[in-house]
């Protein structure tokens, strides 16, 4: 007879179910619709910030500046997504505003959007758009800004940091200096290409003809080459140009003069020593030019053998210059505390 065997151990039905904490199912049905829950929120997200670059790059297309209201500024610039950097140019532009830094301004960011709308290096991470203050008082409100023009960088994620808005004041609003502004605090370097211009050239041109046509006229006489007189007005000339910051204008490319958009007051004089505006040094050269004048009036005073009252008179209208306008100039040197940033 064969043995018989073992008889076999079945598991009582369910016994696997003992696994699984009492309440479980709920649990995992909540997590499940949380999942997809945060996966169509992102999903959300992504659609929407395509949406929103799609009508960033329309508005590109058409224009290389596009200007904002308070509407389109707090969707496309403050609110979230965003994955991309916004240069505003806050200014105001109206004619009743009188603004004419703003105008000046708005050419050289003109220029700058253009180079970089125009070059093969033109993509969705960086745009250029407007907030004139006539199209958007509640975002300069929001801003507390009180004066124009102003540029600010709005990063992709975070806030504004200080170093995101542009020391124009300093610097100046030449389209080179907000380039490099720019790359500093995006990393996208522009090259700037300017629209030709041929007045610098016109007018050498027509200074050579015209030095030209003057020496041939006078080829017989050329005696007034060698005055010492004309010569020395040419080069007390260059003199008021230089040390009024006429070079520091040219490469820096500062305001005129600046005119508070809020009540309507003009500077014109800076009231910082690390910069100025183009009226100011037109100032200081007329009163460089008006204290040489005194003291060229003293000199002759005291060496010419005329008459004794004659030379009097010339000698307190030369003092008189001197007193008057040197007073006037260092008063200005004072506000400035520091100095001119050309010194």
């Amino acid at each position: 007879m064969g043995a018989r065997g073992a008889p076999s151990r079945r598991r009582p039905a369910g016994r696997r179910l003992r696994y699984l904490p009492a309440g479980s199912f709920p649990f995992l049905l909540l997590l499940l619709l949380l999942c997809i829950q945060l996966g169509g929120g992102q999903k959300k997200k992504e659609n929407l910030l395509a949406e929103k670059v799609e009508q960033l790059m329309e508005w590109s297309s058409r224009r290389s500046i596009f200007r904002m209201n308070g509407d389109k500024f707090r969707k496309f610039i403050k609110a979230p997504p965003r994955n991309y950097s916004m240069i505003v140019m806050f200014t105001a532009l109206q004619p009743q505003r009188q603004c004419s830094v703003c105008r000046q301004a708005n050419e050289e960011y003109q220029i700058l959007a253009n180079s970089w709308r125009y070059s093969s290096a033109f993509c969705n991470k960086l745009f250029f758009s407007m907030v004139d203050y006539d199209e958007g008082t509640d975002v300069f409100q929001q801003l507390n800004m009180n004066s124009a023009p102003t540029f600010m960088h709005f990063p992709p994620k975070g806030r504004p940091k200080r170093a995101d808005t542009f020391d124009l004041q300093r610097i100046g609003f030449a389209a080179e200096q907000l380039a490099k502004w720019i790359a500093d605090r995006t990393d996208v370097h522009i090259r700037v290409f300017r629209p030709p211009n041929y007045s610098g050239t016109i007018a050498l041109a027509l200074l050579v003809s015209l030095v030209g046509g003057l020496l041939y006229l006078r080829r017989n006489n050329l005696e007034f080459i060698y005055n010492k007189t004309g010569w020395a007005m040419v080069s007390l000339c260059i003199v008021f140009a230089m040390t009024s910051g006429q070079m520091w204008n040219h490469i820096r490319g500062p305001p005129y003069a600046h005119k508070n958009p809020h009540n309507g007051q003009v500077s014109y004089i800076h009231g910082s020593s690390q910069a100025q505006f183009v009226a100011e040094s037109h100032i200081i050269l007329v009163l460089n030019a008006a204290i040489t004048m005194g003291m060229v009036l003293l000199n002759e005073a005291a060496t010419s053998k005329g008459d004794v009252g004659k030379r009097r008179i010339i000698c307190l209208v030369g003092l008189g210059l001197v007193v008057f306008f040197f007073s006037f100039l260092l008063s200005i040197f004072r506000s400035k505390y520091h100095g001119y940033p050309y010194r």
